[in-house]
């Protein structure tokens, strides 16, 4: 199939890419997307829209992604198992790619104890692996999980996401072939703290010859505070954050400098790794950030394809 959106354009010519996220606001202001898009859209190749965070209830990610192409940049559509069934999933897909929309990152979703409607009911009625394989039948054989035809056209670059970082640590290679076996095109992982074990991670993604399947976008995320420093590290699961980093935090004159330069650090050892094809800024909430890091990494300006 023939490249289509931005992002897969890059990736297929061989470039180094980056993409970046916005959160839909708790409200209905479109200008609180726009003004987001706008810092970032000349220093990014593609923009996802977060689908309802940390289970809190947002504007829908499709709306956001329809702002996102409406101020020409290009949008990943963020789509959760958690909140939809499979007819709703398939539903939104085809809504999506209506309104121009390429790029679909499948997730599981956060779980909904976690956010401001905890005894919500979660769906999960199929799960990220399987929405995966079910756009990639959508796309290549037009065909709904029903085994029902697809009308149109179906031109979807596929994501995925995977965490290097979680126990046990030798299951997560396979975890990302059953990904790539279902139909991912580009993965977006779990923010890098550690390079180290992302390096490990990535050296058995080669032996396994994953790399040339899929586009490996590494996570990255700058740490504004100590008090951020040290609730990613206790708190939020799946995330590495060496006690280290966390000391030079605490003890860091201006921590949002420091934060800044960590990321950077880190960004310049994951250039080194050959297979790694991206990066992923997670800067939700302080999206200023976004352009002073990819100017700073050496990233600017963006290549175009």
């Amino acid at each position: 199939m023939k490249a289509g959106t931005n992002l897969e354009k890059m990736l297929a010519a061989g470039k180094y890419a980056v993409t970046a996220e916005v959160g839909p606001p708790k409200g209905t202001g479109a200008s609180a997307v726009q003004k987001k898009v706008e810092k970032l859209k000349p220093c990014v190749d593609a923009i996802n829209v977060t689908d309802n965070q940390t289970a809190i209830v947002r504007m829908s990610s499709v709306a956001g992604c329809a702002l996102v192409k409406q101020m020409g940049a290009d949008p990943v559509l963020q789509m959760t198992c958690r909140d939809r069934n499979r007819i709703a999933l398939q539903s939104d897909a085809l809504g999506a790619v209506a309104l121009g929309i390429g790029n679909i990152l499948c997730l599981s979703g956060d779980h909904q104890s976690f956010g401001n409607h905890p005894t919500a009911k979660g769906v999960y009625d199929i799960d990220s692996t399987q929405l995966v394989q079910t756009l990639r039948r959508m796309r290549d054989d037009k065909k709904f999980i029903c085994g029902e035809d697809v009308s149109g056209e179906m031109p979807v670059f596929i994501g995925a996401t995977e965490n290097p970082f979680a126990d046990p640590f030798e299951f997560r290679v396979a975890r990302l072939a059953k990904k790539v076996k279902a139909g991912a095109d580009f993965i977006q992982t779990q923010a890098v703290f550690d390079v180290a074990k992302f390096a490990a991670w990535m050296k058995a993604v080669k032996e396994r010859g994953l790399d040339k399947q899929v586009h490996v976008l590494a996570g990255v995320i700058p740490m504004k505070s100590a008090g951020m420093a040290r609730y990613m590290r206790d708190y939020v699961s799946g995330v590495f954050v060496p006690d280290e980093l966390v000391t030079r935090m605490e003890k860091a004159a201006d921590a949002r400098e420091e934060g800044l330069r960590i990321c950077l650090e880190i960004i310049e050892q994951l250039k080194d790794i050959p297979e790694v094809h991206g990066i992923h800024v997670m800067a939700v909430g302080w999206e200023d950030a976004v352009p002073v890091i990819v100017e700073r990494a050496g990233l600017m300006p963006r290549p175009t394809v």
